[in-house]
Order: C-alpha cells, then sequence, then structure tokens
C-alpha cells in the first residue's frame, strides 16, 4: 500500500505532519531570532559608522530575495519540499554560529548572508503546512502557521537580554544554533511522498508571477517589510539605546513587538472572513505609518514601546492576510513558486529597508529618516491597495 499523499493526509498521517511541522517551525524561528534584539547594537560596536550596520543588517533580507523564487522553483520541479527545508534549517545554525564568533564586519556580513538563506526555508514550510488544509483556507492557515512562528520569535526574543547579561553576546547565538540543530532533528522522520515533478517553464513562470492577484500583495508585503526592517530591527534599537534602554530593555522591547504580531495574527485568523481583505489591507498601511512616524517623534522609552505595538499590529493583521492572498487562487502545482516569488519580493523590502534607511540615517539623522519611511510608505500602501482591490472584485 502506497504512503498516503501530503495533499491528502489520513487523519492520523495529518496530525502528526501538523505537529511534526509546527516544533520544526518553533525551533527554526528560535534559532533565527535569538540573538535579534541586541543584534544592531553588536554590529554597531564592531564597525564604525551606520550606513555599514545597515550593509551588514540588510544581508538576512538580500539573500533571502535571492533564493526564495529558485527555491520554490526547485521544489515543484523535484516534487519535493523536505530536503530543501532540512538544508535550510541546517543553515540557520551556521549562520548563528558565524555571527557569534565574527570579529570582523566581513564574517558578521556572510553569517548575516547565510541567516537570510536559512530563511528561504519559509517557502517551502509554508506551502507544506498549507497542504494540509483545503485551498479555500488558505489565509487562515497561512495565519495559523505565522502564529506558531510567532511564538517562537517571543520566547527568543524574551532572554535575549538575560542571556547578553548571564555569558556574554556569545551565548545567544550558540544557543540559536542548538535550536537549530534540533528543529533539524524534528523534521528527520517526517516523510513525504513525492508529487509529480513539475519541469520548470520561463513562460509559466512569468504569467505566473505576473497575474495581478499574486504580484499585488507581494508588492505590498514588500512596502510593510521594507517599513517594519527599517524601524523595527534596525533604528529603532538604536533610538532606543540613546534614550538609555539596556540590553534587557532591547529584548523586552522586541518581544512584546511580536507578541503583539502573534495576537495580530490570531485577530486576523478570527476577523479576516467578516471584515474583508481589502479593510485589513489599508488598516495594516496605517497602523504602520503610525508606528514608524510616532518613532519618530518619540522622545522617551515608554512612546517607543507605545509605537512597537502599533507595528507590531499592523505586520500581525497584514502578513497572513497578504501571504494567503498570493496563493488563494493558485492551483496546488505552482503554489510554491507562487510562494517564492511573494516571499522573495518581500524579501528585497527587508534587504532595501535596513540599507537605504542605514544610507538616509547616515545622512540626515535616524528620525528624519523614519518620518519619511512613514509617509511615503502610507501612500504607496493605500495606491497598491486600491488596485488589490479592484483585481480581487475584477
Amino acid at each position: 500500500m502506497s504512503q498516503p499523499s501530503l495533499a491528502e493526509p489520513r487523519t492520523s498521517s495529518r496530525r502528526v505532519m501538523i505537529i511534526l511541522t509546527s516544533v520544526a517551525v518553533l525551533m527554526y524561528w528560535i534559532s533565527l531570532y535569538l540573538y535579534a534584539p541586541t543584534l544592531p547594537t553588536y554590529v554597531e560596536a564592531k564597525v564604525d559608522n551606520l550606513a555599514t550596520v545597515g550593509l551588514i543588517l540588510s544581508m538576512y533580507g538580500l539573500w533571502q530575495a535571492i533564493i526564495r523564487l529558485p527555491l520554490g522553483i526547485a521544489a515543484d520541479w523535484v516534487g519535493r519540499r523536505k530536503p530543501f527545508i532540512l538544508v535550510g534549517l541546517a543553515l540557520g545554525g551556521l549562520g548563528a554560529w558565524m555571527l557569534g564568533t565574527a570579529e570582523s564586519g566581513s564574517a558578521l556580513l556572510i553569517g548575516r548572508a547565510i541567516t537570510g538563506l536559512a530563511a528561504g526555508t519559509w517557502v517551502p514550510l509554508v506551502v507544506l503546512f498549507s497542504s494540509f488544509f483545503p485551498p479555500k483556507d488558505a489565509v487562515r492557515a497561512s495565519a495559523l502557521l505565522t502564529f506558531i512562528g510567532g511564538v517562537g520569535r517571543i520566547l527568543a526574543t524574551g532572554v535575549t537580554g538575560t542571556l547578553n547579561n548571564w555569558q556574554g553576546y556569545g551565548f545567544a547565538f550558540s544557543l540559536a544554533a542548538g535550536a537549530a540543530v534540533l528543529a533539524v532533528l524534528t523534521m528527520l522522520p517526517a516523510r513525504e511522498r513525492a508529487q509529480a515533478p513539475k519541469a520548470p517553464s520561463l513562460g509559466n513562470v512569468a504569467r505566473l508571477v505576473s497575474r495581478r492577484d499574486v504580484l499585488l500583495p507581494s508588492l505590498l508585503s514588500m512596502l510593510q517589510q521594507y517599513a517594519n526592517w527599517a524601524a523595527t530591527f534596525s533604528f529603532i534599537p538604536l533610538l532606543a539605546r540613546q534614550l538609555g534602554a539596556t540590553d534587557v530593555s532591547l529584548s523586552l522591547l522586541l518581544s512584546m513587538n511580536i507578541a503583539v504580531v502573534t495576537l495580530g495574527n490570531l485577530l486576523a485568523t478570527a476577523v479576516v472572513r467578516y471584515m474583508g481583505t481589502r479593510r485589513m489591507v489599508y488598516a495594516s498601511a496605517l497602523l504602520t505609518a503610525l508606528g514608524v512616524g510616532g518613532a519618530a517623534l518619540a522622545h522617551s522609552l515608554p512612546m517607543i514601546f507605545v509605537v512597537q505595538v502599533a507595528i507590531g499590529l499592523s505586520l500581525g493583521i497584514g502578513y497572513p492576510v497578504l501571504m494567503g492572498l498570493s496563493i488563494r487562487d493558485v492551483e496546488d502545482g505552482q503554489r510554491t513558486t507562487a510562494m517564492g516569488f511573494h516571499q522573495a519580493v518581500y524579501a528585497i523590502g527587508m534587504f532595501a529597508g535596513p540599507a537605504l534607511s542605514g544610507v538616509l540615517a547616515d545622512a540626515w539623522g535616524i528620525r528624519p529618516m523614519l518620518l519619511v519611511t512613514a509617509g511615503v510608505g502610507l501612500a504607496v500602501s493605500w495606491a497598491v491597495t486600491g488596485r488589490l482591490s479592484a483585481a480581487r472584485e475584477g
């Protein structure tokens, strides 16, 4: 008797695969985020200007942008996702180890680039998890998996400052590498029946990624990630440090942000059917602008915490909705490619956010850079959302 397909698993197999994938996702995000709250200050202490800090931090987004679409195409081509997942999980551990032992800016850049490659694993992980649910529940499945990842990020970022104070900066990187090993071990027992290989076709890929229902959600995610990575993961921690934040405060700042993201994921799961995708995307863009713009005007640590709540809620409700929309109407044989494209496009925002904002912050200062990011981001996001609405209704 043949093994059940992942697309149509028996109930027991489906439960086992959901559990294994969920635990692996939990460990995966812990491995990528255990050192994240103080990474900007860690990097700043080893280099000599904000532009270089931004460049190093941007490698995480750059290499995601480079790897994700080819990874999606390759997974659909060979009909398997698990091998790509295992390699990506292992790279997360290697990147963490390299960051923790780096003694120069170039070593930090390479380590951060490897973690960016590891983040490409999110493509087959999302599609694998979504295959356990009917296509009409793609948004809900994306929100659930994002919630699980959010729990991992909260657990990771909540202890960073304490770990730094206890054993120094290197300890968090070592634990992150260990979490990656656990993620690999969790996924090893998972069984996957190969799907029919789908040879890539440039014409088919071009037609897929030019579809408005695939392209527009991806562009909106890119804009949202640009603002998020320019602020939350790059320059808000440096601004908070100027206002007197300790490592523990920075750890709490990011873990609170991710907790709000996670609550937003649950909110998106609960209300998307009643509120509609269009209104949720508009609300997400507005909250992003309020949070990033508010950071530019904040002159106390409590205010920094408030604006991080707004940014976290915006990402929590916007990210899973846009990710689910990007594959909702795509046939199963092209879903990994579509998800790879979506994640590659939004990873451009994760790269450009730190890179461009680092240059602007070096020239103008952190606060003016954040204010411009908020205003331009809101205007462009609302304009694109209008076209998204037309595409969904047309």
